[in-house]
């Protein structure tokens, strides 16, 4: 069954006219020379780190991965487009089934890579449906289109009524529903980043939580800490309330009523405590929290990506440093 393939132009579409001119897509990563030289995709991950390095390994199997996509998996008759940012459309053509590697003076400007298109047409982004719009969102420079996406593409292309208009309803609820997408995956993988701190670093995490809100923050010394990792206070020294306790368990598995139970008791008339543990609570821990007498809040990791979230504007040096959050800016209604 034949694929569908998106094939970006270099940085911004830079090379969309190239692509045009020339009936061809191309990808960088010239150093790596010819591709068809690495018959397993040990080998060319070993050139690849050699060449370009390995310090995000998870940027390296993305690399890899769109490489050998690039040379070996797709194929002739294939669907292939390409986009220009600067005009709003889609070059769709079908692919030769031939790779190449070209010398440095016939590059199509800096990129050696390359495959042979026949190109067909041009698709207006703008007339294209929500969904297909939404789906061709990635960055990566290489990536599969689903069926449903080629279809439209071809409709378009083709002057075939393509599905029926959306109405502003349906559209606001797709971009809703992309954003609660986005939002949900985002969380996810904030968690991850929270998960991979040591226990040392999650409790000054826990404390740069704290002075983003505004306290003063004391990480206790390493060693014995009788119950109590971090203390904060709007003073610093614990004499205007609120004065809060924190311990921190970074750890798998759920914390139970009797640790629970046992912090409860380092807090002491006019404190507050709060008892962090990445691992989740038990519903008999809860209660224990829940029937303190003094106010004592459980935070588990969730609550944790949450307050990150929230109060990371306020963030300093160095719990920015622990979790490094980037600004997304996303359409209003």
């Amino acid at each position: 069954m034949k694929q569908g393939w998106m094939i970006r132009a270099g940085e911004g579409g830079r090379l969309f006219d190239n692509f045009e001119s020339r009936s061809c897509v191309a990808v960088g990563w010239n150093a790596l020379g010819d591709l068809g030289q690495y018959s397993t995709d040990d080998e060319l991950r070993q050139a690849y780190i050699e060449h370009h390095g390995n310090a995000k390994p998870g940027r390296t199997g993305n690399a890899v991965a769109m490489i050998r996509k690039f040379c070996d998996v797709v194929q002739a008759g294939d669907t292939v487009i390409t986009y220009s940012p600067e005009h709003r459309e889609y070059l769709v053509g079908i692919d030769k089934g031939h790779y190449e590697f070209l010398s440095a003076d016939n590059q199509v400007e800096d990129y050696a890579h390359v495959r042979w298109v026949k190109w067909e047409g041009k698709v207006p982004r703008d007339a294209l449906t929500q969904a297909t719009r939404s789906s061709l969102g990635s960055t990566l420079a290489v990536f599969r289109l689903s069926d449903a996406v080629i279809e439209d593409m071809r409709a378009v292309l083709t002057g075939k009524a393509a599905e029926p208009a959306q109405e502003p309803e349906e559209v606001e609820a797709d971009y809703v529903q992309l954003s609660e997408n986005i939002r949900a995956q985002s969380h996810e993988l904030i968690k991850d980043r929270i998960q991979q701190l040591s226990p040392e670093e999650m409790e000054h995490f826990a404390a740069a939580i704290l002075r983003a809100m505004g306290y003063h923050t004391k990480v206790s010394p390493r060693g014995p800490d009788r119950g109590v990792d971090v203390e904060a206070s709007p003073d610093g020294l614990g004499l205007t309330k609120p004065h809060i306790k924190v311990e921190v368990k970074h750890r798998a598995g759920s914390m139970g009523s009797a640790t629970v139970r046992s912090f409860i008791s380092v807090v002491r008339s006019g404190q507050n405590g709060i008892f962090i543990s990445t691992g989740g609570f038990t519903r008999e821990a809860r209660y224990e929290a829940d029937r303190a007498p003094n106010p004592v809040a459980l935070v588990d990791i969730d609550d944790l990506a949450n307050l990150a979230v929230e109060n990371y504007q306020h963030f300093d040096t160095e719990g920015r440093a622990l979790l490094p959050l980037m600004h997304v800016y996303w359409p209003t209604e």
